[in-house]
């Protein structure tokens, strides 16, 4: 099932939002996020299109209503299940067969070809997406966070019947529940929707073609297939059956989660319809970056500056961790960009025993000024080795600089 976020949290409105508040927060959101201001950004683009889907719904007081009652299963559009995806444009030909044409579309255009199923029968609710953020040591150790979402829930007046307490949705009493009404017409017969059926919710329609008889299932316009007609709808939820409420929910983050992995709360996203279970709610991770450290997979890497005598001598040195401090000894002749390797000191491996290393780069810091004890230390260094170096001669310094020298 496809991940939609709500469209009131996709415009960041709340369900009694007025048009004008709906058509104000949709101008700010796109002018943010318009292509043309994130070229090549398709991050930015897939949100664009997300906001003027939402606001099509949202603006459309018709088609905001009936979004209101049945979210993205509405009926009318073919629900959320609609024909499973079954597309006749893969059959070539049928398009120049004329009458025949609209024959296959009723065909396979909204039973699909598994048999019709009843529109009011009971059906999962529509799964959410929340991005959750989160620092590089929450991901790296695990936690605990909390945070606000907005779903669809069952009313508690009604119990989901969107009737008034006390009372009872009717069946509609021209159809005498069945949903159908039967009409003959030539060597066509037809079973159109009751306006009010209240029954099973769908119309049959059956054709005698030259390919045979076909029939197909529709859902009905009058009841938007829940098969009741509500006399006195509910005050709590203008007889939806639903209402639109923000929800806290408290969600343990593993130790060893890395960015844009996602966890599954399962029956936590939208509520079910006619009484079929809850839709489930996926939480991105999106970690923060560390100042310092980088995260390949489950190791980490640092680039550590070395003072140049370290470097060479070798020496012990104080690698940060994610975990505090430790002491590494650093061997005698260690180049610009040598790499080691720091066992057991990068992240918690998700779901499994140990941790990763830490891969420390070292960075040889050469001194940029030197005082003249230290460029004659470093003369005498380059004679012993055989280096040539610039021939600079010593500057006279006065009693504050070379004070200044001591001091430093």
């Amino acid at each position: 099932m496809a991940t939609k976020r709500d469209y009131y949290e996709v415009l960041g409105v709340q369900k009694n939002a007025s048009q004008e508040e709906i058509k104000k927060a949709y101008r700010k959101l796109a002018k943010e996020c318009h292509p043309d201001l994130h070229p090549n950004d398709k991050e930015a683009e897939a949100r664009f299109r997300e906001l003027n889907e939402a606001n099509e719904v949202l603006s459309d007081p018709d088609k905001r209503a009936r979004y209101d009652q049945f979210g993205f299963n509405d009926p009318m559009n073919g629900g959320a299940s609609g024909a499973g995806g079954f597309d006749t444009s893969g059959f070539g030909g049928f398009g120049d067969m004329g009458g025949f044409s609209s024959i296959f579309d009723q065909l396979f255009g909204g039973a699909g070809m598994g048999g019709a199923q009843r529109a009011n029968a009971p059906q999962q609710g529509n799964d959410l997406r929340y991005d959750l953020r989160i620092s590089f040591e929450e991901a790296a150790f695990g936690c605990e966070k909390s945070f606000d979402f907005y779903r669809s829930e069952i009313c508690e007046d009604c119990h989901g019947s969107g009737a008034k307490p006390g009372t009872q949705p009717k069946t509609c009493p021209t159809c005498k529940g069945t949903g159908q009404v039967r009409v003959q017409g030539g060597f066509m017969v037809t079973v159109r929707t009751c306006s009010t059926c209240g029954g099973s919710g769908q119309v049959r329609v059956q054709q005698n073609t030259p390919f045979g008889s076909f029939a197909t299932v529709r859902t009905c316009d009058a009841c938007g297939g829940t098969g009741k007609i509500i006399k006195e709808p509910c005050a709590e939820c203008r007889g939806k059956g639903r209402i639109h409420k923000s929800n806290r929910i408290v969600v343990n983050i593993p130790a060893g989660i890395d960015n844009g992995q996602t966890l599954t709360l399962r029956g936590e996203g939208e509520a079910g319809y006619r009484g079929g279970p809850n839709g489930d709610l996926y939480v991105v991770i999106n970690v923060r970056p560390h100042k310092l450290f980088t995260r390949k997979g489950y190791d980490l890497y640092l680039d550590m500056n070395i003072p140049v005598t370290v470097a060479a001598l070798g020496g012990e040195i104080q690698v940060p961790t994610l975990t505090g401090t430790v002491k590494y000894t650093v061997p005698e002749g260690t180049q610009p960009g040598t790499t080691f390797r720091l066992r057991e000191q990068g992240v918690t491996r998700l779901n499994a025993s140990g941790k990763g290393d830490m891969l420390v780069r070292a960075n040889v810091q050469i001194p940029r000024k030197l005082n003249e004890e230290q460029r004659e230390l470093m003369r005498k260094l380059a004679e012993a080795l055989g280096d040539r170096v610039a021939d600079s001669k010593p500057v006279k310094r006065g009693i504050f600089e070379k004070m200044k020298d001591k001091r430093s």
